[in-house]
């Protein structure tokens, strides 16, 4: 696939205060199964930013028309990661992190 074959999109997380060391510890040891499922569900160029005055986290990445991020929910592999990671983050009733996607106002190609 180009990359005029693919959609990017952005999300805001929020990082517990304090837990920035321990998030990129747990992403540096990312599991490879959660990788493997990230990439077959679409995902591609996957980046995770840190605003460190306010503990928001900025996620952006790449994915195709026919993507399948959706199905991950239902994920064993993506279930336990955020349940891995529900100690870190702010999270749902159901452990997933707490999303707020992002409205795209400029891009310099």
């Amino acid at each position: 696939m180009t990359g005029a074959d693919m959609e990017t999109i952005a999300f805001r997380m929020r990082l517990h205060p304090g837990q920035k060391d321990e998030y990129r510890r747990r992403h540096d040891a990312i599991w490879p199964e959660l990788a493997d499922a990230l990439r077959a569900a679409g995902m591609a160029d996957y980046w995770i930013f840190l605003d460190d005055e306010t503990d928001c986290l900025f996620a952006v990445l790449k994915r195709p028309a026919g993507h399948r991020m959706a199905e991950l929910a239902q994920a064993d592999v993506m279930r336990r990661w955020w349940a891995y990671m529900a100690d870190l983050m702010a999270t749902d009733g159901n452990g997933r992190p707490l999303e707020k996607h992002l409205e795209p106002m400029f891009h310099l190609a």
